[in-house]
């Protein structure tokens, strides 16, 4: 008699899995490399587009990099929870370019907004960042973090499956870090992305998050739904 034992993998619908493959892989060796001195995060992960450090490549590597255990544990959870129902019902390759206009969605909108910070500071969207001089500290500060500061993580894509989940199915119940009661979906994905509004304009001193990639993530979600006239799966 023949025992067959099933991986607790197999539920994983494909483009899912390895997705959190690639971002696992990504991380192990973002850790290797920086055992010997060597930055992935600043070769991979995405600079502003006028950046000596930008390279073509990033607008998609960014999206597998992560800061840290906290950073990748998160998205790789939320999308293992929100990614395998929505690649069910978009079917895998739907759900594959969803992930990935949605990541690019999150960067042009980021990027966006770096330029309008730019702007107002040097009257450019680009300037030569080594000749820049200014009296104003905070001034230098902010184009030092644009230029320098380079932006990693599948945020902005995990967004846009946050939406997509709560237009599709909104009545699901979710448990909530440190709500003790489930809420439905179509109240608090709104509000966590209200939320990031909120953080993205104040811009609190200290907050290296990019609200706007996540925002921008959200955006595109929402009018790729409505775009392609995605319907959820009955009784799913």
């Amino acid at each position: 008699m023949n025992a067959y034992r099933t991986s607790p993998f197999a539920s994983i619908p494909p483009v899912v899995k390895n997705l959190l493959i690639i971002n696992v892989i990504f991380f192990i060796a973002t850790l290797a490399f920086e055992s010997k001195g060597i930055s992935l995060i600043d070769l991979l992960g995405v600079h502003y587009f006028d950046s000596p450090k930008f390279r073509i490549w990033q607008v998609i590597t960014y999206m597998f990099m992560h800061g840290g255990f906290a950073h990748i544990a998160f998205n790789m959870f939320a999308l293992f929870t929100f990614g395998s129902t929505l690649e069910y019902t978009m079917g895998s390759k739907r759900f594959l370019n969803f992930y990935l206009i949605t990541g690019l969605g999150a960067l042009a909108l980021q990027m966006l907004v770096q330029a309008m910070e730019v702007h107002q500071i040097a009257g450019s969207f680009t300037i030569d960042v080594s000749q820049f001089t200014s009296t104003n500290e905070a001034h230098i500060r902010t184009l030092s973090s644009i230029y320098f500061g380079p932006m990693v993580g599948a945020s902005g894509a995990i967004f846009g499956l946050l939406i997509a989940f709560g237009v599709l199915y909104p009545d699901v119940e979710l448990l909530i870090l440190f709500i003790p009661i489930p809420i439905k979906a179509k109240y608090i994905i709104p509000a966590y992305v209200v939320l990031e509004l909120v953080l993205g304009i104040a811009q609190f001193s200290g907050d290296s998050i990019a609200h706007f990639a996540h925002l921008g993530g959200a955006l595109f979600g929402f009018i790729l739904i409505k775009v392609w006239q995605l319907r959820r799966i009955r009784n799913f």
